[in-house]
């Protein structure tokens, strides 16, 4: 009986690490077309009956046993050394692709194997933090991801109440950045003076790889209510003359880390500047999704403060506001009453508005110890090509804005001819653009937060 248990345990955990080992050198070691077929699509159901365990070490196999061969990747190299041909050229690149990407390949053409293989990418990606060794793995996979989903192979479609239900569901599932609330909000984000763009894979038809919700307002839209109020009356398009990119959703976790975003925007400019032409301005309203646990993190001014954010820096950065901020609280420490009133944001907006404001624009705009951006959304937007055009305390008084953001939100402006120039100096240098009415404050913010100066002489 033991032995029975034991073997009906084995079962339900699935295929052994030793039985995909198998398949995987069988599959790489057939010619024919067909059987090959066979072989992946039998990998895939083999892979689909395991539990997260047998995942695991499934991984940690293609880790060990599907890396390049490295005595031949010298010889190759010797072999190029010798002779620095193109032939020697081609045969170190062969020499040095790990077989593991060979065998991606053969279990891509199995019925639906991109769309299982993404989702294999996804497990994957949940077992990196405890299992770094299997970076080797996700490399390949990236790297093939990059090119099956680059540009070329993707179509853009607008979607509208007449698209699917099954791709309007799909709309509702993947929306992270502002939840839809049913299919009376879908319908709203819909409607005549709203548009929605998604990119999708012919090698995963109905599913939406990413998708960006676009409002067309009459000038630039600085508070979130009015976006998604599902109440708010259409606006006519005679009346449109700016497009508000305000919510943009990467829909599966298996492609993390492909870029997408900065071709659909671009492509979106180009298909709202053909069909409306009375648009002149392009600009997001974004959230800064860490700005409330930077500033948190220097709150008490321990060695666990977000890179750049100490509490010595934030007194600097807020001494033009203390006389404020100290009589509202109660306290005589301007930092201490900037997290008094942080308790209860919504209640001090006054107070708050013009220090939150400040303490943004050096979240958004100065590196981070590591000389990266702190946020994530602004460094997608500027490597983009985009520019800060302005940050709105209290945009977005939500739940979720006030937890991640204090409520703070901005727009990045798309201005198509500055776009290449933009994107070249935030590449070679991580320069930022910012628009002309941010860089008085810039300039004052950048010297306090260096040290270079202890007030603005602002009153």
């Amino acid at each position: 009986m033991p032995e029975f248990l034991s073997n009906l345990l084995r079962s339900l955990r699935g295929p052994s690490g030793k039985d995909m080992l198998l398949l995987c050198r069988q599959l790489l070691s057939q010619r024919g077309e067909a059987s090959q077929t066979v072989l992946a699509r039998r990998i895939i159901e083999q892979y689909k009956a395991m539990d997260s365990a047998r995942r695991l070490e499934f991984f940690e196999i293609l880790a060990r046993e599907f890396g390049p061969d490295q005595n031949a990747i010298q010889s190759a190299i010797e072999e190029y050394r010798r002779s620095a041909s193109p032939a020697s050229a081609a045969a170190l690149s062969a020499a040095a692709e790990a077989p593991r990407q060979e065998l991606f390949r053969r279990i891509n053409t199995a019925p639906a194997g991109t769309e299982n293989l993404v989702a294999m990418r996804r497990d994957l990606l949940r077992c990196l933090a405890g299992h770094p060794q299997l970076g080797v793995v996700d490399a390949d996979l990236k790297h093939l991801f990059r090119s099956w989903f680059n540009r070329g192979f993707l179509r853009v479609e607008r979607i509208n109440w007449q698209t699917s239900a099954l791709t309007l569901e799909k709309l509702i599932q993947y929306e992270s950045v502002h939840e839809i609330n049913g299919w009376p909000d879908l319908r709203r984000r819909l409607e005549a003076d709203r548009r929605c763009f998604a990119f999708f894979q012919p090698a995963l038809p109905g599913e939406p790889v990413i998708f960006v919700e676009v409002a067309l307002t009459h000038g630039l839209a600085r508070n979130l209510e009015q976006l998604l109020d599902i109440n708010a009356p259409v606006l006519p398009l005679k009346e449109a003359d700016t497009a508000i990119f305000y919510s943009i959703n990467n829909c599966l976790e298996g492609l993390r880390g492909i870029p997408f975003g900065n071709f659909l925007i671009k492509q979106v400019v180009d298909e709202l500047s053909a069909e409306l032409p009375k648009i002149r301005s392009y600009s997001t309203l974004s959230p800064l999704p860490h700005f409330s646990r930077a500033l948190n993190s220097a709150k008490d001014g321990t060695k666990n403060a977000e890179p750049g954010f100490t509490r010595d820096r934030l007194s600097r950065l807020l001494a033009d506001f203390a006389t404020d901020l100290t009589r509202d609280a109660g306290v005589s420490d301007p930092v201490d009453a900037l997290f008094e009133l942080l308790g209860n944001p919504v209640e001090h907006q006054k107070a708050l508005t013009a220090p939150l404001r400040r303490l943004a624009l050096m979240y958004l705009t100065q590196p981070d110890g590591n000389g990266r951006l702190h946020d994530p959304v602004a460094a997608f937007h500027f490597s983009n090509g985009a520019r800060l055009e302005s940050i709105d305390p209290f945009a977005n008084l939500r739940p979720y804005g006030l937890r991640d953001s204090f409520g703070v939100m901005v727009n990045y402006r798309y201005i198509p001819e500055d776009l290449e120039e933009n994107h070249e100096r935030f590449v070679r240098s991580g320069e930022v653009h910012v628009a002309p009415a941010l860089l008085h404050e810039r300039r004052i913010s950048d010297a306090l937060w260096k040290g270079e100066k202890e007030k603005s002489g602002k009153k």
